[in-house]
């Protein structure tokens, strides 16, 4: 078997406004072919097989020797990212891979009104190109089909800002995709939209409520879209896959996949009332080890109940569960604090 590991340098971004963001290294692995020569001999020189090829991957030397870091939210090689503001915090941490893939957008105080926010968590893979375009145009397409179509329309916006940024981002010519989840807050309501495996997740009253699917290949009804399309989902390297390279099945970019790689977000709105206490917007590095309840406990441990911490521990603390457990991805976690936006 002969394997290539992508490895790609990027970078993290932030936006604040008015005052102030499948597989990852994944494995392409197919048989290699061996050949063998023979020749005409005499029965005194015994026949002899050229042994199969063996491929060395490539590995980029920046996989190997990690730059050590210089500071600020934008070094491409930090393994940290911390951000805590009254109304929300992020963490972020690089997994094994030379530069994180993760982005994150955060803007409060939408038109001046401090009880309309926008925030999203993107989780590139193939490369950071399309998180990042993702975390700089998402909220501005979505805005702007909003203000044209009206909030009676919120969901049909919220999916042309989707679309929107697909199609831009495809235009850029540029390898690569990102899932995307969202949270729009708006009028009393919340509003939240996920294309991809990146998750939120509500504490109602204590209680965990997702609230996203992930999109994967395995998925039945995004297995039966797939399929026809005629596109294929295989089982390899440990999961299920689309075309066999690709764990998700919808997403941002992924120009080689477009055809079954689809950036149709599912939105669910609610109206925001006392017992919505916070909301989890995470990446799947860190959803792949802890459970929707785990995470949703450690939160309100730390910050809900009578400890009352500051919520980039509790950000810290599940992000380190993760880790703990196995998982070698990107994790970037977002706690929002819902009742500022009551």
């Amino acid at each position: 078997m002969s394997c290539a590991v992508a490895v790609s340098n990027i970078s993290m971004s932030t936006v604040f406004s008015p005052t102030n963001s499948r597989v990852s290294s994944s494995l392409f692995c197919k048989p290699s072919t061996s050949s063998s020569s023979s020749s005409t001999t005499t029965s005194a020189v015994p026949k002899r097989h050229r042994p199969a090829r063996i491929d060395i991957p490539i590995v980029p030397s920046s996989f190997l020797a990690l730059e050590t870091p210089r500071g600020g939210n934008d070094d491409i090689t930090r393994r940290e990212i911390e951000v805590e503001e009254e109304e929300f915090c992020v963490y972020s941490k690089r997994g094994r891979k030379a530069a994180t893939e993760d982005r994150y957008s955060a803007t409060v105080g939408i038109l001046g009104d401090p009880k309309q926010a926008f925030f999203g968590v993107f989780d590139g893979h193939g490369g950071a190109k399309a998180a990042e375009f993702a975390s700089k145009h998402m909220e501005k397409n979505i805005m702007k089909e909003l203000s044209s179509r009206g909030v009676e329309q919120i969901e049909e916006a919220v999916k042309s800002g989707y679309l929107l940024t697909d199609s831009e981002f495809l235009k850029e010519d540029v390898r690569g995709g990102s899932c995307s989840v969202t949270a729009l807050i708006t009028n009393g309501h919340l509003v939240v939209s996920n294309a991809g495996d990146c998750r939120a997740v509500m504490s109602r009253g204590g209680v965990s409520e997702p609230l996203t699917d992930d999109h994967k290949p395995s998925r039945p009804d995004e297995r039966e879209r797939i399929e026809s399309l005629g596109g294929y989902v295989d089982y390899c390297h440990g999961g299920w896959r689309l075309q066999g390279t690709l764990a998700v099945s919808r997403g941002i970019g992924d120009q080689h996949l477009k055809q079954w790689v689809i950036a149709d977000p599912e939105t669910k709105i609610f109206r925001l009332e006392s017992d919505c206490e916070f909301l989890i917007l995470a990446s799947d590095g860190l959803w792949e080890k802890v459970s929707n309840d785990e995470a949703v406990d450690v939160v309100r441990t730390l910050c809900f109940d009578s400890n009352r911490r500051p919520l980039i521990t509790a950000c810290k603390k599940i992000a380190d569960m993760a880790v703990s457990r196995g998982s070698a991805d990107d994790i970037t976690v977002m706690l929002i604090k819902l009742g500022n936006f009551l």
